[in-house]
């Protein structure tokens, strides 16, 4: 009985601390848009890449305390097993399968130099509207200006963080990548660093509510996978298409066995596996 008791406790108040922490992230986004951000332009003197650098690293504070106060209050606990490897990463596609809302936040808050892909309607959200145009996050929302959008981010030494699934996994179905970040990494030529994340028990899925807490607290976990390198699917620019839909085929499978498996996939006779790693 006591037993039931804390457990019915325990869940109600992360429900509650939930909306908290959303309440806390949208304010302070708007916030930041009104004071801190606008500020950074005196700092900054007209230098734009300057400023769009002091705006990214503001917000990864942000988003750092974010992470903290959802740790403080007990909705999740987080497992960053990739900060080492990520410290090193410049210039690089970072690519990840997407379970969480809150996924993006957690790589921000610890991957050095980020810059991000953002949905074109995340612009006309009052309380990120701000930050995305001060940081200079790139919109999907002009297919013709995004290679070259990233391109010169990642030239600037960003690192560019993609869901290749576009949204959220639906958890008990295999991932299934688009082929954006493929042709990405091909007509700019650069490698992809890979992310495993995992939220176990799943929450802030797609379609849910924020205040469906599971029973029990989630533990977010990020590991880093490998470099993916390209140069083996590069080829001629009238068939960067076709080598794209083999590089995210290789791809999906090579993410499906580690999620499947829990950790690395066989290395048996699995030749999507050996082209992806170059082994």
């Amino acid at each position: 009985m006591l037993l039931r008791s804390w457990l019915f406790i325990n869940h109600t108040w992360r429900r509650l601390a939930t909306g908290l922490c959303f309440a806390v992230f949208g304010i302070g986004g708007v916030v930041l848009s009104l004071t801190a951000l606008p500020l950074l332009k005196l700092r900054a003197k007209g230098n734009e890449t300057k400023r769009q650098q002091l705006a990214r690293q503001l917000v990864q504070k942000n988003f750092r305390f974010f992470i903290g106060l959802m740790r403080f209050t007990g909705v999740f606990n987080f497992d960053f097993k990739a900060i080492e490897q990520a410290q090193s990463l410049r210039g690089k596609l970072i690519i990840a399968n997407h379970p969480c809302l809150i996924d993006v936040v957690a790589l921000i808050s610890f991957v050095p130099n980020a810059d991000c892909v953002v949905k074109a309607h995340l612009w006309k959200n009052p309380f990120m509207r701000g930050v995305i145009k001060s940081t200079g996050y790139i919109s999907n929302g002009d297919p013709d200006g995004l290679i070259a959008d990233c391109k010169a981010s990642l030239e600037k030494g960003n690192n560019l963080i993609i869901f290749p699934e576009g949204t959220r996994t639906t958890p008990g179905n295999r991932i299934c990548f688009q082929r954006g970040a493929a042709n990405l990494a091909l007509r700019t030529n650069k490698n992809i660093a890979a992310f495993k994340v995992v939220c176990d028990p799943p929450t802030l899925l797609k379609n849910e509510a924020w205040y469906c807490a599971p029973a029990q607290k989630p533990t977010l976990t990020i590991e880093y996978l490998r470099e993916f390198d390209i140069q083996q699917y590069q080829t001629t620019e009238d068939k960067v298409s076709i080598s794209a839909r083999q590089l995210t085929r290789d791809m999906q499978t090579y993410y499906n066995k580690v999620l499947e498996s829990n950790g690395e996939p066989e290395t048996g006779n699995q030749s999507a596996y050996y082209r992806v790693t170059g082994s």
